[in-house]
């Protein structure tokens, strides 16, 4: 079976107004797709995110491809192509309601497998995530590197992952992984528990307040900006075979407390830094191998200080306005 290439091609993104999502949206529109449709129930999407993408006629639904009936609607109404399913609930969700973080995971993969397997769509791009690694053990984490995840949120990644793989040999379906390490960089979540550490350190120092570590600091991440993550991921589409699945990372780490000192040190900052309890479960440290990736594609990450400079100077912008 012929995979249906980008160009000229409708499209439907779960999860399509949030932080990765939107930006597939946009690389989606930039590609030639025919019909760009979004879908998010807005847990943590941001209408922000999509506002370009909807003036030049990406179609927006505000429902959750949680429930099949939202997704049987879209399905019944446009003749999708593809599927890029970027839906889920943010990792520190699951310490506030660990099943529903679990079961989001693996009901929206459910829901989409089972439209495929109907013959509404031809193939499926699933975005897993680094988390279902755990702490690694051994550096750097290859894509047989074992799955070992620490919550709840990574446990529904690692579960929806298998299930993939499991339709894709009893039905011969279309379908792949990516595996994106830790993205950072413009519209990420900046908002409570939920936030990302950088958008949140930022906002806490736009607002006057002290940033925070939690635990030692040390914990590390293999962090890459999310433009590179999905021109990685357009690049792999059309080479990726069915079930199988690649690490989208940089290849390197960076310890958190080096990381809050940077932005500490880009916004001029002089006051206090907190010291905060270690978060349950934190994955200790991350640093992927992104071998397989790069003998796919031509592959030049950002570099991390030019990256959290975009990042900075876009979130100085945006919070600014904000207030």
């Amino acid at each position: 079976m012929k995979r249906p290439e980008i160009k000229n091609s409708t499209i439907l993104v779960t999860g399509g107004a949030g932080f990765i999502g939107s930006h597939l949206v946009d690389a989606l529109q930039n590609a030639g797709a025919k019909q760009v449709i979004i879908i998010d129930n807005m847990f943590l999407g941001n209408e922000d995110n999509i506002a370009l993408a909807l003036k030049q006629g990406a179609i927006f639904y505000r429902d959750d491809a949680e429930f099949k009936t939202s997704l049987d609607y879209i399905f019944n109404n446009h003749k999708i192509d593809i599927v890029f399913n970027c839906a889920t609930k943010a990792l520190n969700y699951s310490f506030l309601n660990p099943a529903n973080a679990f079961t989001t995971n693996v009901l929206v993969i459910e829901n989409l497998l089972e439209l495929q397997r109907a013959k509404k769509f031809q193939t499926l791009c699933h975005f897993s995530t680094s988390e279902v690694y755990g702490t690694a053990v051994y550096e750097p984490m290859d894509e047989k590197h074992p799955i070992h995840p620490t919550t709840t949120y990574a446990a529904g990644k690692a579960a929806a992952d298998l299930m993939l793989k499991s339709y894709v040999r009893m039905f011969a379906l279309d379908a792949f992984i990516v595996r994106p390490f830790n993205n950072y960089g413009p519209r990420q979540n900046h908002k409570g528990f939920l936030a990302g550490v950088i958008p949140i350190t930022l906002h806490r120092i736009f607002s006057g307040l002290s940033p925070e570590i939690h635990g030692t600091g040390q914990q590390s991440r293999d962090f890459i900006l999310v433009t590179d993550t999905v021109k990685a991921i357009l690049d792999v589409y059309p080479l990726l075979a069915p079930a199988e699945s690649v690490n989208i990372s940089t290849d390197g780490q960076i310890k958190i407390e080096d990381l809050i000192m940077q932005l500490v040190k880009l916004s001029g900052y002089t006051g206090e830094i907190l010291r905060k309890p270690a978060r349950g479960s934190d994955v200790l440290c991350h640093i992927a191998s992104n071998e397989k990736l790069k003998k796919m594609v031509s592959y030049n990450p950002t570099s991390f200080e030019k990256g959290i400079l975009i990042t900075y100077e876009w979130y100085k912008k945006y919070l600014t306005k904000q207030d």
